[in-house]
């Protein structure tokens, strides 16, 4: 439990970071959204690989670009990579032509879509209180971000849509992961062949500079690689529901980061929405365990 917690808290700043380092890149012009989608990932490729060969003291096998070794037994699917790669890159061009808060709401309200229909599909069914929990944090989000929403570009809307459908299905694929580093390793290890070609079609168009390549390889680096394999080590211990709706702290968490970094102010409207998202979550939480403590009797 304590794994857990400890786990979900540290992948949930990385995201939190995340769209913070997209945010000043892609905002301020300082890189091309295909580039900073092929930097990020390739910066997560390097940073997976020398942790995992320096965990498990791995060679690499000289007739392959995977790892060989007989102490790894999940590797990830090229289905997850695909899934992968489909986020990161939908969500930077999207960025291209939504707000911050609009694009956020759309993703977020696109991942917790995709994976409450999942586990409702698969006969799993939410309780009243998980439905009330769900409700109230959304809400609670919606109202933290609503002065920031307009209207957004259909463009825009379908990428961010498409975005956290992947990023839903990633999140679900990479719940029964055994071993976490290196499922997150494999999976961006199969995404060079995207990214080459991705390279390829933007040769001639891309534009970047050191600033937007530092904040690219920080976001792959720190809060994409090692925050997804965190993120993928805590979803054993949540379930679909609880893994959905505790995502709805990432916004909480970016305003906090802004408040400390970009010396932004702490309002009225920030207080309300975190406790409603707070209790929302909390309500979830304590439902589903009341449930499983239920089944155990």
């Amino acid at each position: 439990m304590i794994k857990t917690f400890s786990f979900t808290c540290l992948a949930l700043l990385a995201f939190a970071a995340n769209s913070v380092l997209c945010r000043l890149a892609l905002g301020d012009h300082s890189i091309d959204a295909a580039s900073f989608t092929v930097v990020r990932l390739a910066s997560g490729i390097v940073t997976l690989l020398v942790i995992l060969l320096t965990s498990h003291k791995l060679k690499f096998n000289n007739k392959s670009l995977l790892i060989s070794t007989s102490q790894i037994s999940s590797k990830g699917s090229w289905a997850a990579s695909l899934l992968l790669f489909v986020y990161a890159l939908c969500f930077s061009f999207a960025y291209i032509s939504l707000e911050t808060g609009s694009g956020a709401l759309i993703l977020f309200a696109a991942v917790q879509i995709t994976m409450i229909l999942r586990a409702v599909f698969s006969g799993n069914k939410l309780h009243l209180a998980e439905w009330l929990g769900l409700l109230l944090a959304f809400i609670g989000f919606v109202y933290l971000i609503f002065p920031t929403i307009s209207t957004p570009s259909l463009y825009g809307f379908i990428l961010m849509t498409v975005a956290g459908i992947a990023w839903g299905f990633y999140t679900l694929k990479g719940r029964n992961s055994s071993q976490p580093l290196a499922d997150t390793t494999y999976n961006f290890l199969r995404t060079l062949p995207l990214l080459f070609i991705v390279l390829m079609i933007n040769v001639s168009y891309g534009y970047y500079t050191s600033v937007g390549i530092f904040y690219a390889i920080l976001s792959g680096a720190i809060a994409s690689g090692i925050g997804y394999s965190l993120w993928y080590a805590a979803l054993s211990g949540l379930s679909t529901t609880q893994a959905a709706v505790v995502q709805l702290l990432v916004p909480v968490i970016a305003a906090f980061g802004g408040i400390i970094l970009v010396s932004e102010t702490i309002n009225q409207r920030f207080v309300i929405a975190s406790v409603m998202i707070l209790g929302g979550i909390l309500l979830v939480m304590l439902a589903s365990y009341r449930q499983k403590q239920l089944a155990l009797i």
